[in-house]
């Protein structure tokens, strides 16, 4: 699993689900569940819907 998430993708990955977990909780839904996907993402710093597109938005500093 090589990291395919870069610094930028992560810190919006990482807004975007505290802000959906957020509405969630606001509206009393299940669906702020839905936020946990990105924060684990940006946790794990691999995105599997990356992977058969064959994108990625790290930068491997050791070049």
């Amino acid at each position: 699993m090589k990291c395919n998430v870069g610094k930028t993708d992560r810190n919006i990955r990482i807004i975007v689900g505290l802000f959906v977990i957020a509405v969630g909780v606001f509206f009393k839904s299940w669906l702020g569940l839905i936020g946990a996907i990105p924060l684990v993402t940006a946790a794990l710093g691999w995105c599997p819907i990356y992977v058969p597109f064959g994108l990625t938005t790290y930068k491997d500093k050791t070049l």
